[in-house]
């Protein structure tokens, strides 16, 4: 938390006095454009973030005479950093602070700032704001924390009413290191270098360590932006200017709630075209929805969530700092893998079985390599070397000999990337040679493929390897570390180059006879809750979801004679008991299998009347279905992210075995192929062991009808049909849980996390 108990609203100034002009509020003059000032981005000008990120001038509010406030520190850290526009300070009860000179208050400044650090007391916020506004200030950074409901939104309201955008509140600040800004507005303890990357943070001390980590590779940050409890600039935004900036290729992120995901999605879909987007996959540890019923429900967990918003979106996930940091490294020092393949190479066995384990942990594929490739690498390497894949080189190999086997790998079709793990040998150290240097390209143009290297005996997690002309190679003290950040890129790579999906014209659909379902039970019941099976078949008739036949029975002469009708060829069929908030019938031994005539039927009825008479409303009686592979497909609305789809193994089995995956409604085409392929069971589904596939086509069409009824139907609070039957000749549910809530209102007043 910053600390703002000795700075009262105050200000302080250092520049030249600005001359009096009407046409400007207040009368001030906006501060001239520093020298080298970067030309003004379009489009993301829209958005105002121009005077924001690349101000001319600064006012500090609160820079306070105790050493250790956070406005005196932002203070000192933009005058270390060479800003090179005007610098005020704001403080009534001082003349000067690190040689800056005071200004009483924001008016009494003698020009326009664009850009104001209020480092205030919570209570202050709101006015300071406000009087920043009526001066005509471009934008706030806030890095007081703590604000209540109220002086949240005057803040918010003073910034909507001035047009300013606003960083924070509870923020660490922001940075911009292009050569005509040199802007530090933080109170960080080291100085990032300046580099390549954009990171946008929400967690202050994840900020930190991120450009701790991005300043020892090397790779520096172009922009850094804190941005704190997220009350208006966002990731969102922060995409769209390193889109635009002209100084950033790596944009990394970490996000701990989404305001908009859909202009999220659609935003980092567009800029991991011209760049990679990196984030930390906060919050994975979250329970589930403690209230949920349904597996379906129960399955959509946060993780889950923002998984699939990261898949949909082409951003790479990482689980922690470290990760993304290892990835950044190889992602900013090589080229793309455009596969899976990787050649290890070692002058150890122990460390190549290493490295080839950490890559098939982490989803790559060390192929076996042709006879005339291994031939080749046999010819270069010492006798006794290995070249099947892994390559063991042996201990023996020399630094001019393991360079020519990585150059002719890293040349190769047969792979995508190459790993070097290596470990120091008394060989080497003899004859003078230095193993890494062989790592290192000779020119720009030597290798085609990635290369990437594990030194066992490096001291730092990660570092880039200086490479000359060349490009740097990433090296790694863990192999898996090496191995995930391959993965990530190879995928990365794959979801830059596929084509886009598109959402599908459904035909046989009557959205207005689903609404009106919807309706009438909401009007019997307004606290919403879950449907019976009658209007749940409504409900999937509307969108031309195949369900298996099926009759409502309430005593044992009508069960009897719907299973007389609906009997298949064998005559077998189900009985299932039904009464309100029944979820999961195995459990509550609430399903009878197989019955083969009328007296099963009337006794299997009489069971069920006689342990849940008290609460049966009725039993559903259904034909036996043929064998088929058990599946589940649901969907769960989220008050944030809108409707996530499920699909994977079903029937009882489908909460042990947790083998699903999930995508965002709405979806196109290319997300329900995706959700089919995905989860482990996707053999079975596409013809395991010379079976023949399902219909695939049917289970596409499923889940594209099942998003769209999600997307139509926003007090559909969770559907789940369990199970889905698929076989080579059709998809067809058997039973489905449907629950319904009323809509939610919202404080359109409060602060809207983004």
């Amino acid at each position: 938390m910053a600390d703002t108990t000795d700075t009262a609203h105050t200000a302080q100034a250092v520049g030249s006095p600005g001359t009096t002009d009407t046409r400007h509020p207040a009368g001030k003059v906006p501060a001239p454009p520093a020298d080298g000032t970067t030309a003004e981005i379009r489009p993301a000008d829209v958005t105002g973030l121009q005077r924001l990120l690349r101000p001319r001038s600064i006012a500090v509010v609160g820079a306070g005479r105790r050493a250790g406030s956070a406005g005196r520190a932002v203070l000192r850290s933009i005058r270390a950093g060479g800003f090179a526009g005007r610098l005020y300070a704001i403080n009534p009860h001082a003349h000067a602070i690190d040689r800056v000179p005071c200004h009483p208050s924001v008016a009494d400044l003698p020009c326009t700032p664009d850009l104001v650090v209020l480092a205030v007391p919570p209570a202050a916020v709101p006015g300071a704001a406000e009087e920043c506004g009526t001066l005509g200030a471009g934008g706030l950074v806030v890095v007081t924390s703590r604000l209540d409901a109220e002086q949240a939104s005057g803040l918010l309201s003073a910034c909507r009413r001035h047009g300013m955008r606003l960083v924070g509140p509870g923020c660490l600040g922001i940075v911009n290191t292009e050569a005509g800004v040199r802007l530090d507005a933080t109170f960080a303890t080291r100085r990032p270098l300046s580099g390549t990357a954009g990171v946008a943070v929400q967690s202050g001390g994840v900020g930190i360590a991120l450009l701790g980590g991005l300043s020892r590779l090397g790779i520096g940050v172009s922009t850094f932006v804190s941005l704190g409890d997220k009350y208006d600039v966002s990731g969102n935004d922060m995409l769209q200017w390193w889109e635009n900036d002209g100084h950033t290729d790596l944009a990394i992120l970490h996000l701990e709630s989404f305001g908009n995901p859909r202009a999220f999605s659609r935003t980092a879909r567009r800029v991991g075209h011209r760049m990679p987007v990196l984030t930390v996959d906060a919050g994975r540890s979250e329970p589930g929805r403690r209230a949920a019923a349904s597996h379906t429900a129960a399955a959509a967990t946060r993780a889950m969530t923002r998984q699939a918003l990261f898949d949909q979106a082409g951003v790479i996930a990482t689980r922690s700092i470290a990760e993304l940091v290892d990835t950044a490294a190889l992602l900013h020092a090589q080229p793309l893998p455009a596969g899976r393949s990787v050649a290890v190479v070692t002058n150890a066995g122990g460390a190549g079985v290493l490295a080839a384990d950490a890559c098939a942990e982490a989803g790559l594929s060390v192929p076996l390599f042709d006879p005339g490739t291994a031939a080749e690498l046999s010819a270069l390497l010492p006798p006794g070397a290995v070249t099947a894949n892994p390559v063991d080189a042996t201990a023996a190999v020399s630094e001019a000999q393991l360079r020519a086997c990585v150059d002719r790998l890293a040349q190769s079709e047969a792979v995508d990337a190459v790993l070097v793990a290596l470990v120091p040998t008394a060989l080497a150290a003899a004859t003078g040679d230095d193993l890494t240097r062989a790592l290192v390209p000779r020119g720009p143009a030597c290798r085609i493929r990635t290369v990437a290297a594990v030194l066992l005996d490096q001291s730092v997690p990660a570092a880039l390897l200086p490479a000359g002309d060349g490009r740097p190679v990433p090296a790694y003290a863990d192999p898996l570390s090496a191995a995930r950040a391959l993965a990530h890129a190879a995928a990365h790579a794959r979801r830059r180059d596929r084509l886009p999906g598109t959402v599908p014209e459904l035909t046989g659909i009557d959205a207005d006879a689903a609404a009106a379902v919807v309706d009438a039970h909401l009007a019997r019941h307004p606290e919403g809750g879950w449907l019976d099976p009658l209007a749940c078949a409504k409900l999937l008739g509307s969108y031309g979801i195949p369900q298996l036949p099926w009759e409502w029975a309430t005593d044992e002469d009508q069960a009897v004679a719907a299973a007389a009708r609906l009997a298949g060829p064998d005559g077998r069929v189900v009985v299932k008991a039904h009464w309100p908030g029944l979820l999961h019938k195995s459990e509550r031994g609430a399903i009878h299998l197989d019955l083969m005539n009328a007296s099963q039927v009337r006794a299997a009825y009489r069971d069920l009347d006689t342990r849940f008479g008290d609460v049966l409303s009725g039993v559903v009686v259904q034909p036996l279905a043929e064998r088929g592979t058990e599946l589940v497909a649901g969907v769960v609305q989220d008050e944030v992210f809108g409707p996530l789809v499920l699909f994977g193994l079903g029937g009882t089995a489908t909460e042990l075995l947790a083998d699903r995956a999930a995508r965002l409604a709405p979806l196109d085409d290319r997300d329900a192929h995706e959700l089919i392929t995905s989860p482990r069971c996707a053999p079975l589904l596409l013809g395991h062991r010379g079976a023949r596939p399902v219909d695939l086509r049917g289970l596409e069409q499923l889940l594209l009808r099942l998003s769209r009824m999600a997307c139509d139907l926003p007090r559909l609070a969770e559907a789940e049909l369990n199970p889905v039957l698929a076989r080579p000749g059709g998809v067809t549910t058997l039973d489905v849980r449907v629950r319904l809530e009323p809509c939610r209102a919202r404080n359109p007043h409060l602060p809207r996390p983004r």
